[in-house]
């Protein structure tokens, strides 16, 4: 009886998360219908799921009003430049706060999870202020600044969790043996940190790539990402619902890609040291 009621148990789990694996699934597959279909089709109702004369025409139109590439080639650049930056100030920050903590250790990493909790709205003047007064609007260099900047405090945490769960001493048995803090930081505690660095870096990737807030506000058309590239199909006339869903497949596409095979990069990562 107790194995049947097991069984039992692992069919309604399994039900369950199938279910709940195909509610958040369902918009981005009907973004990707509603993008085969035509404007009159993306509005009926009652909306039509498969039987409906499907056209690629979208996409022609969005790729001959917009530079996609330019786009997506932002959003490469700004996403990776402002991972990369954030990993390189924040891993000797981790670094201090897991190896050498002093009494306010706790409390400046719970000030800077509070940041994140700021409205972004509430600093945009003066940061947009800044921007204008030193040349960074719409330009890659600037984006990738404030995308550091309000990512930095998640990679710090993350890091600063992974880092907790390496043992003290043999960072002392480095120490001991000549090697200098750059060298215990390069050549010790990173490779042995590797899945949790590694899914810092894929999780931040992810965020600045879906950033819209600071990328819409603080650039125009030279240094705008793929979201820009989604925000120009609502226009005063309204929606056009099918070439906004075509522009959304194609602005999501590659980071489901990429969020696809480095699954299991991803997975080993987040629950690095949480099994002993």
């Amino acid at each position: 009886m107790a194995r049947a009621a097991s069984a039992r148990r692992r069919i309604a789990f399994t039900i369950i998360g199938w279910a709940v694996g195909f509610l958040v699934f369902f918009p981005i597959l009907w973004t990707v219908l509603t993008s085969f279909k035509s404007e009159g089709t993306a509005i009926a109702i009652p909306p039509q799921f498969l039987f409906f004369d499907w056209t690629a025409e979208n996409y022609a139109t969005v790729q001959s009003r917009s530079n996609y590439l330019r786009h997506m080639t932002n959003s490469i650049v700004i996403s990776l430049g402002s991972t990369l930056l954030g990993l390189l100030i924040a891993i000797p920050a981790a670094w201090a706060m897991a190896f050498s903590p002093t009494r306010r250790t706790k409390d400046v990493l719970m000030w800077m999870l509070s940041t994140k909790m700021l409205p972004a709205v509430g600093v945009l003047v003066p940061i947009y202020l800044l921007f204008r007064d030193f040349g960074l609007l719409d330009s890659r260099a600037g984006l990738t600044a404030v995308l550091t900047m309000i990512n930095l405090p998640i990679i710090v945490w993350m890091l600063y969790t992974y880092f907790r769960e390496i043992p003290a001493d043999i960072l002392e048995a480095a120490r001991m043996d000549g090697a200098s803090l750059g060298k215990e930081i390069v050549y010790v505690l990173a490779p042995m940190a590797v899945p949790g660095i590694a899914s810092t870096l894929l999780l931040n990737v992810i965020l600045a790539w879906n950033e819209a807030f600071w990328t819409l506000n603080l650039s125009t058309s030279q240094a705008a990402p793929l979201t820009a590239f989604i925000a120009a199909y609502s226009s005063p006339e309204g929606l056009f619902w099918a070439k906004l869903s075509a522009a959304s497949t194609l602005a999501i596409a590659p980071i489901l890609v990429l969020g696809w095979f480095a699954q299991r990069q991803l997975v080993r990562g987040l629950t690095f040291g949480a099994v002993k």
